[in-house]
């Protein structure tokens, strides 16, 4: 296990599903109320294996991963944590970090809702998240969203869900009463 503060990027599983009232379309865009940072929470990190790759500026977790800050959790097959070039350590989990990459059956829950795809990026400078996959399912409750492409503006709080292939549609099924 391995405790990685800056990581605290991955607080991207704080996915909420804002109740969107949106008739289904080619793409989505809503804004997320519940999506924050948070690192004063660390992190923690256990996976099958641990490979660091200190010149090419990278770690890699394979196997199992589960990812847990707060109530927030997150499972990937592959995680690789891409150190930048002038100050990061892979071998010392410094906090310089360019970018999170995570792969194989991505899963993240915080409180009630749960996201899950193929596939995940997080750009730290930019801070974007960007979940994708042959479906991506965000939920909370019965409330459903599907899509293949889920971008987060983690400054914004702006979200945007695409459908799959040219012309795809994203659905949504909301429950009236999950309101209360």
């Amino acid at each position: 296990m391995r405790r990685i503060k800056s990581v605290a990027a991955l607080s991207f599983a704080a996915l909420v599903m804002a109740c969107v009232q949106a008739s289904a379309q080619s793409s989505v865009e809503s804004r997320l109320t519940g999506l924050r940072l948070n690192g004063n929470e660390p992190i923690e990190i256990e996976s099958d294996k641990l490979e660091v790759r200190e010149t090419e500026n990278k770690a890699i977790f394979t196997g199992n991963v589960a990812v847990t800050q707060g109530p927030t959790v997150l499972n990937a097959g592959v995680m690789t944590v891409f150190y930048a070039k002038d100050g990061g350590s892979a071998a010392t989990g410094s906090s310089n970090i360019d970018r999170l990459e995570v792969d194989g059956k991505v899963y993240v829950k915080s409180d009630k809702q749960i996201a899950t795809g193929d596939s995940g990026v997080f750009d730290m400078k930019s801070e974007v998240l960007t979940l994708s996959g042959k479906e991506v399912v965000l939920s909370e409750g019965n409330n459903v969203l599907r899509g293949c492409k889920l971008t987060v503006q983690m400054k914004t709080g702006r979200a945007q869900v695409d459908g799959c292939s040219k012309g795809g549609r994203v659905q949504m099924k909301l429950d009236p009463s999950s309101r209360q």
